[in-house]
């Protein structure tokens, strides 16, 4: 999602205007297991015949600062009811969990490469790749 990243990115990775998809969000994070960005990835491996993913966060990122508190307290000062907020709860969204960031981007991106490859409707020949990006020099660091 970080705007740093959207020439500096493919052009690290050497990839030209067409060479692959790109799904960007924030924090590079997948929550939930049919949500939007799985259903990409799905949809990119079966339609699309994506057969490698790269999961790549960044150093500097704002997940890292991300507090659930903090972003609820900013809905409300704009406007948000905490009646809205509560049907949200009561309706079986894990706000804590949707809200609340990361404290180590290098953990973050390995969590998801698992995520995505443990995914049970992600074929095992798809093969998933970790990296971490320095958004001011462009250097590429791989997750083990």
């Amino acid at each position: 999602m970080d705007t740093r990243l959207t020439e500096l990115l493919p052009a690290a990775l050497g990839f030209k205007n067409g060479d692959v998809k790109i799904i960007k969000n924030v924090g590079g994070v997948v929550t939930y297991p049919f949500g939007t960005v799985m259903r990409s990835l799905v949809v990119a491996v079966y339609g699309l015949g994506v057969e490698n993913i790269l999961v790549v966060g960044h150093y500097d990122c704002g997940m890292q600062v991300l507090n659930c508190k903090d972003m609820l307290e900013k809905m409300k000062s704009r406007g948000i009811p905490e009646e809205r907020i509560e049907l949200l709860k009561s309706a079986g969204v894990d706000l804590e969990t949707w809200l609340t960031g990361f404290t180590d981007v290098t953990q973050s991106v390995r969590e998801n490469v698992e995520f995505i490859k443990n995914h049970p409707l992600m074929p095992k020949d798809v093969k998933v790749f970790g990296f971490v990006m320095d958004p001011v020099t462009g250097k590429v660091d791989p997750v083990k």
